[in-house]
């Protein structure tokens, strides 16, 4: 398949259930340090370079075709917030319920069996990207976009912030995206020559913290 495939696994109309996620957003929008379509832009510049680089390359490995027991084990222990691993895993069994609708496939099938509570959704999205077509470059695009366009349209809704502001900022960020997503695939390529632990582990304390506070909030908009 070609390009067309891209477009609609990255449409956040495809029934993934990343709607219903801020990314950390509405955390970050009640502490403050989300106000504005510049401090979004800082928040989102942070995020892609760490959870989105790790993501990305959890992915890309995943749509290269590596073990994705292995993968995600290595995602859990890149995961240290328990929160942000029930929702990584609530994400990707979404995911995977609309892949094997949309593009089946064995390796779905048998993901499926083996994780019946969900797999990290990095590791689902490799797997949908591998079964539609597509290779791990495309996979850790996705990745990397996914990782800033939900917090930008969370925050259009959290703050009633300007869409064009808000779209602004990820037009912005698209060099940095580019980047990020060429890191992982290289990155994925060598984890499949030297084992996991060549993939990115970077980290951000202060979204996992947030994630913790947030899952303890009697009413919230997002589920993370």
């Amino acid at each position: 398949m070609g390009r067309a495939a891209l477009l609609v696994l990255a449409d956040g109309r495809f029934p993934a259930g990343g709607h219903a996620h801020s990314g950390g957003a509405e955390a970050a929008c009640k502490a403050g340090r989300i106000h504005d379509a510049a401090s979004l832009e800082d928040f989102c510049r942070g995020r892609l370079h760490t959870a989105g680089l790790t993501a990305a390359a959890l992915a890309a490995a995943a749509a290269l075709g590596l073990d994705p027991a292995v993968l995600d084990a290595a995602a859990d222990a890149r995961t240290p917030s328990p929160a942000l691993r029930a929702a990584a895993r609530r994400l990707g069994r979404q995911l995977l319920r609309a892949a094997r609708a949309t593009w089946p496939a064995t390796e779905l099938d048998a993901l499926a069996a083996a994780f019946p509570r969900g797999a990290h959704q990095p590791v689902v999205l490799g797997l949908t990207a591998r079964a539609a077509g597509l290779g791990p470059l495309d996979a850790a695009h996705v990745a990397a976009y996914e990782s800033i366009g939900g917090p930008a349209t969370a925050t259009v809704r959290l703050l009633g912030l300007d869409p064009f502001g808000a779209s602004g900022v990820l037009a912005r960020l698209a060099p940095e995206l580019d980047d990020v997503a060429d890191r992982a695939a290289r990155a994925a390529h060598r984890a499949r020559r030297e084992g996991p632990d060549a993939l990115p582990a970077a980290s951000s304390p202060l979204l996992d913290v947030a994630a913790e506070i947030h899952a303890a909030w009697p009413v919230r908009l997002f589920a993370s």
